[in-house]
C-alpha cells in the first residue's frame, strides 16, 4: 500500500474510533471533501484492513461504522508538529490570561505523553524543540487569516531542518508575485501570520517579515543554512505591540487608564514585559517598550476616552483626536 494511502487509512481509522456513535458516509464525505463513491471505497478499505470494524444501522436507518480503539494502539503515535501545536495552544491561553484552561491542556498533554512509548517520544523531541523555538506569539484579539495547509507544511519542514525555502510572494501594492529564496527563522502568530526570514539575495540585511497569507507558493530547496544562534523568536516578537516591526519606533510606551477602567485594564496583558503602576487617584499606568504605533492606535480606540497616552508624543498625537466618550462598554 502506498504511504499516502496508508496515512489516510490510519487517519480514517483514528477518526472512526474517536466517534463513539460511529460515522456515516456523509460524515466521511464532509471530512475528506470526497464524493459518495470515494467515501464508500474508503469505508470498504477500513473494513478489509481492520477486522474489528463494525457496521450497523441506527434508529434512522442509516449505516454507521464503528471501530474499537484497541485496533489502533500500535499504529498511533505523536508527531513533533502535533506536540508543538499543543504547546503553542497552551502558551496562547497563558498569554490571554486563561490560566485555568491552560492548566487543563497541560494536564491533557501529560496524559498523552504518558501513553506514548519512551522510544517514540525521544525520536520527536529534537524536531519538536526546533518548531517550538521558531514560533513566537504576538496574539491580539480580532479575526485571523487562513494559511493553506501545504504552505504551512513547507514552512514547518524548513524551520525544523534549517532549510532554505523558495516562496512565490505577493508584496503589498504589487500586481505580480515574485520568486524569492529565504532562510526561515520563525513564525509570528497573531491576527495574521508573518514568516520571519532572511533573504538569500541580501545576506547582510535584516530579518524580514513576509505576510504568510501573501505567500502564493512554497517549495523546499534542499539547501541547508546555519542559523544565527543568538536569535530568539520571543525576544524578536516583544519588539512590537502587534506584528509590525520598526526599529525606529521602539521606545517606552506609557498609557494611563482612568479610575473607572483601571480594574478592567489590569486584567489585560498588553505586552509580555509590561509594568503596572497603581496611582493614588485609582487610575492605572501601564509601561512597556515596543514598536507598532498603528496597531496600538487600533487597540486604544476600543477604550474610548478611558485611556490617555502619556508617551511617546508621536503616539499621543495619533490617538488624541479619536478618543470617544460614547462607547457603551470596554473591550
Amino acid at each position: 500500500m502506498a504511504l499516502e494511502k496508508a496515512q489516510r487509512l490510519i487517519d480514517l481509522a483514528t477518526y472512526v474510533a474517536s466517534r463513539r456513535q460511529g460515522v456515516t458516509i456523509e460524515d466521511i464525505q464532509s471530512r475528506y471533501g470526497s464524493s459518495k463513491r470515494t467515501a464508500q471505497r474508503l469505508l470498504h478499505t477500513l473494513e478489509v484492513q481492520f477486522p474489528d470494524a463494525e457496521c450497523e444501522f441506527d434508529e434512522h436507518g442509516r449505516k454507521r461504522w464503528k471501530l474499537r480503539t484497541g485496533a489502533l494502539r500500535d499504529l498511533l503515535t505523536l508527531s513533533s508538529d502535533e506536540l508543538a501545536a499543543l504547546d503553542l495552544s497552551i502558551a496562547t491561553l497563558k498569554r490571554n490570561a486563561q490560566d485555568v484552561e491552560a492548566a487543563q491542556l497541560e494536564t491533557l498533554r501529560e496524559k498523552i505523553i504518558a501513553l506514548v512509548p519512551r522510544d517514540r517520544i525521544s525520536r520527536i523531541e529534537t524536531d519538536h524543540e526546533a518548531l517550538l523555538e521558531a514560533q513566537g506569539l504576538a496574539a491580539r484579539p480580532g479575526p485571523s487569516a487562513r494559511l493553506p495547509p501545504h504552505i504551512a507544511s513547507a514552512i514547518s519542514t524548513a524551520l525544523k531542518a534549517s532549510e532554505r525555502l523558495k516562496i512565490v510572494y505577493l508584496s503589498r501594492g504589487a500586481t505580480r508575485a515574485t520568486v524569492r529564496v529565504v532562510e526561515p527563522y520563525g513564525v509570528l502568530i497573531g491576527a495574521r501570520r508573518y514568516l520571519v526570514a532572511k533573504a538569500v539575495s541580501d545576506p547582510e540585511g535584516p530579518l524580514r517579515h513576509y505576510v504568510a497569507e501573501n505567500i502564493m507558493g512554497a517549495e523546499l530547496t534542499g539547501e541547508l543554512f546555519v542559523r544565527d544562534g543568538e536569535f530568539n523568536i520571543d525576544a524578536h516578537a516583544q519588539k512590537a505591540f502587534g506584528l509590525f516591526q520598526n526599529e525606529t519606533e521602539i521606545e517606552e510606551i506609557v498609557w494611563k487608564f482612568s479610575r473607572s477602567a483601571a480594574d478592567h485594564a489590569r486584567s489585560f496583558v498588553f505586552h509580555p514585559a509590561q509594568v503596572l503602576e497603581d496611582q493614588p487617584d485609582g487610575s492605572l499606568i501601564v509601561r512597556f517598550r515596543a514598536a507598532g504605533h498603528l496597531e496600538m492606535c487600533w487597540h486604544l480606540y476600543t477604550w474610548g476616552d478611558k485611556v490617555e497616552v502619556l508617551a511617546p508624543k508621536s503616539l499621543r498625537k495619533m490617538v488624541h483626536r479619536y478618543r470617544r466618550s460614547d462607547f457603551p462598554a470596554l473591550p
